[in-house]
């Protein structure tokens, strides 16, 4: 099973052809060829939708090679997390970086995943997002057994969270909000 998005680029490619039809280096051609902007990967993404009917998985590998090939580089996870924070949002860094402490002190079996709008922190699976919003930084939590505590919202809006709630200040990480945290760690391992 792929361990990071790079990782789960490379397996959707390798097998590209028999899914789809064309090799990779085909479909970026067909990119290239379109008149699209290939560094705008969301107009790549529906294209390949609507007129070929590519699916999910394979729109994002074709979308990602076509914007490289047209010179786009990937940004380092930090390099995400920074874009994230930036402007009327970087007044949200602290509450993160709480956030991130946090996270990375519940094991060593914890990497961070870059996202172009959200931080997955991720065991075998994600088990915790962060999200920068326009006032506030949503937490999403995945549980498969759900605690009880009223602050969680369901929602699917938030990476893999089954579950989120909202933090304003970094003084919001309190011991219930770790708790809520850690239990995601130890359901998700």
């Amino acid at each position: 099973m792929p361990k990071c998005p790079a990782d789960m680029m490379d397996a959707v490619s390798d097998n590209m052809k028999e899914r789809t039809g064309r090799s990779l280096e085909e479909w970026v051609a067909l990119v290239q060829a379109s008149g699209l902007d290939a560094l705008d990967q969301n107009s790549v993404r529906k294209w390949l939708k609507s007129e070929h009917g590519v699916l999910q998985n394979s729109q994002w590998a074709i979308a990602d090679a076509a914007a490289r090939a047209a010179g786009w580089e990937r940004p380092s996870v930090e390099g995400y997390i920074d874009s994230q924070y930036t402007g009327a949002k970087a007044a949200l860094r602290p509450i993160f970086e709480a956030i991130r402490e946090f996270v990375m002190s519940l094991g060593e079996d914890i990497s961070i995943e870059g996202r172009g709008t959200y931080t997955p922190f991720v065991r075998k699976r994600q088990f915790a997002t962060a999200m920068a919003a326009k006032d506030r930084l949503d937490l999403g939590l995945r549980y498969k057994d759900l605690p009880a505590d009223p602050r969680l919202e369901a929602t699917n809006r938030v990476g893999q969270a089954t579950h989120k709630l909202s933090l304003y200040s970094p003084a919001d990480l309190d011991d219930g909000v770790k708790a809520l945290i850690r239990a995601a760690y130890e359901q998700n391992g």
